[in-house]
């Protein structure tokens, strides 16, 4: 709850076009900021998120992240426009596929809510200027609140 309160109020107080329209129905175009690729890196592993331009009322993202060399994980996702909102359809590495709605879009972020899953029960997206992004998921998972955040950087797409 304190994630759902504190995203209202970042993307409340962004105003002008990037403020939060509660009343408005998503389009899938209020994510195109996703589109490209994004790397997070640091001494022990590497991850990378490439997102496809929205197409047919939907986006596809996939991530991979690398530790020494080998990969550790994977995970594809599905972006999709659903009943007035957007499905972010999580299939990661070796786990049963998610679905979270979103409780929250903007022109500068997005978050996602599913009350029922383990953990985590959000994810959220923010973009911080033109080449940056703010990746995070909460929620509980054995009676303990918790945060992972990912700070990612524009990059250049492989093959580009």
């Amino acid at each position: 709850m304190r994630s759902t309160l504190r995203f209202l109020v970042v993307a409340l107080s962004a105003g002008g076009s990037g403020a939060l329209r509660a009343q408005d129905a998503p389009g899938i175009s209020r994510v195109a900021w996703l589109q490209g690729c994004w790397e997070a890196s640091s001494p022990q592993r590497t991850i990378a998120e490439h997102w496809m331009a929205p197409h047919g009322g939907s986006m596809l993202g996939m991530s991979r992240t690398v530790r020494g060399g080998r990969l550790a994980a994977h995970e594809l996702i599905v972006l999709r426009e659903q009943d007035h909102r957007l499905a972010y359809e999580a299939h990661p590495s070796g786990q049963a596929a998610t679905v979270f709605l979103s409780t929250g879009v903007s022109d500068t972020a997005a978050l996602f809510e599913n009350p029922e899953h383990d953990f985590p029960q959000r994810v959220g997206y923010r973009r911080i200027g033109g080449d940056s992004l703010l990746a995070w998921i909460d929620g509980t998972a054995g009676g303990e609140t918790r945060r992972v955040e990912f700070r990612y950087r524009r990059i250049t797409c492989p093959g580009s």
